[in-house]
């Protein structure tokens, strides 16, 4: 069809078909590459990122959303900066959830009370319970009892759970004022989760690999302060490829 076109243009003009033609698909060709290579950026940019956490229990890999920005860049930076390393796993607790990144656990002697520690800064609140919700699995961050619910710049937590019905949710809906999508409460009667805490905390990321070690860590024996007796230490994090 476009060597017809030429042709036809070439005993009209001639001489000019290549000004006419080749020119502006030249043009057409570099805007179509600009335009290929702002969405590669933008696509890149916004994918989300992996976190390998060994830990002396074994490894987790947990997936970053890149649309929870806030949360999932500050965890990313603090993962480089080295600042988890060596940190412990300070609160336990079957059936709900496993909690560390507080700093003061590093040279914490045995028994003593954790979870107060703090890098100076909050993260604002992310909340999308719509979309991000506490299934098993679900990697979301700490904080104290602030208006804004806004998260710890430090502290996260990985979700165990545990299972409930239809009339659970329910009533954990008239409750909080949350309502689940039917994704969310297919996964909350089958895999688990903890529904109760939607709405109130950011969810930022999911296991991807490594669930049963985060189910044997929250089943440590542990203190009245829900402490594990025998120190559970993060030895590493590293963002890695899928």
């Amino acid at each position: 069809m476009v060597i017809n076109v030429m042709r036809n243009n070439a005993q009209l003009f001639p001489g000019k078909v290549i000004f006419f033609y080749i020119y502006p698909m030249k043009k057409m060709l570099t805007l179509l590459l600009l335009v290929a290579m702002t969405l590669s950026a933008t696509a890149k940019k916004n994918k989300n990122k992996f976190v390998e956490i060994v830990t002396t229990k074994g490894t987790i890999k947990v997936e970053l959303y890149a649309d929870v920005p806030l949360h999932s860049e500050n965890f990313i930076k603090l993962v480089k900066d080295g600042f988890y390393d060596s940190l412990l796993f300070h609160r336990v607790i079957p059936a709900f959830m496993i909690q560390g990144g507080d700093p003061d656990s590093k040279n914490a002697l045995n028994g003593s009370m954790l979870g107060n520690g703090d890098v100076g800064y909050k993260i604002p609140a992310e909340i999308m319970p719509e979309k991000y919700y506490h299934k098993k699995g679900s990697l979301a961050a700490a904080r104290d009892n602030n208006p804004e619910k806004a998260s710890s710049g430090c502290q996260f937590y990985l979700v165990v759970g545990k299972t409930f019905t239809d009339a659970d949710l329910d009533n954990m809906s008239k409750g909080t004022g949350v309502k689940y999508s039917e994704e969310a409460r297919k996964d909350y009667k089958t895999i688990g989760g903890t529904p109760h805490l939607d709405g109130s905390y950011t969810v930022f990321g999911q296991v991807v690999e490594g669930q049963e070690v985060v189910d044997a860590i929250a089943l440590a024996p542990r203190n009245a302060s829900d402490r594990p007796n025998e120190n559970i230490r993060i030895i590493s994090m590293e963002v890695v490829r899928r």
